[in-house]
């Protein structure tokens, strides 16, 4: 059920689902939900929390970084060394 609720948070930009995100965090923080809807939302948070990391890790792949030569000009790239 969870997989099939949350199947368009796959489809989310990082933007939109970052808003949305801090859109059930503040809902949440406000504590007027319901019990029933809190975990609702809570579970979709998770989703959005997830989908949001699958894509920084996609961005920091994609970052090089800029190699410089003997003479100190740049001469390439190489992957971002993130560890």
């Amino acid at each position: 059920m969870a997989d099939t609720n949350h199947a368009d948070v796959k489809k989310l930009s990082f933007e939109k689902a970052i808003d949305e995100l801090a859109s059930i965090v503040k809902r949440l923080e406000d504590g007027k939900v319901p019990l029933e809807e809190s975990v609702a939302i809570y579970e979709r948070g998770e989703a959005l929390k997830r989908r949001c990391e699958e894509l920084l890790k996609q961005a920091e792949a994609r970052v090089e970084k800029i190699t410089l030569d003997a003479a100190g000009e740049p001469k390439g790239t190489e992957p971002l060394d993130v560890k």
